[in-house]
């Protein structure tokens, strides 16, 4: 069985067992688990497709990392002739989950 789900304003195929890396979200420092309730499609033997959602279906997710920060980037910004450069780095933070259950 997977599902389709809606996160970070895109979407991801998860099967039972998958490991994501999904955008930083806050969460309390006892929770464990994470759930995504934005769940457009169930799939398998008997597919069902949500208008835009499918109603009571739901996705958990136990946190394995809580906060994995991603590889430097530079943006770098340079004009010719002109004396003008500025070098800024950034580095996305991320959670990875690992897909426990799909329940709908």
């Amino acid at each position: 069985m997977y599902a389709v789900i809606e996160e970070s304003g895109g979407q991801m195929k998860v099967s039972e067992g998958d490991v994501l890396e999904i955008d930083l979200r806050t969460v309390g420092d006892k929770d464990k688990s994470v759930t995504f309730d934005k769940v457009l499609m169930l799939g398998g033997d008997n597919p069902t497709i949500g208008t835009p959602y499918v109603s009571g279906a739901s996705v958990t997710a136990e946190i394995l990392d809580p906060d994995k920060k991603g590889e430097k980037i530079d943006v770098i910004k340079y004009k010719r002739r002109k004396g003008y450069k500025v070098k800024q780095g950034h580095r996305q933070r991320h959670m990875i989950v690992k897909v426990s259950k799909i329940s709908g």
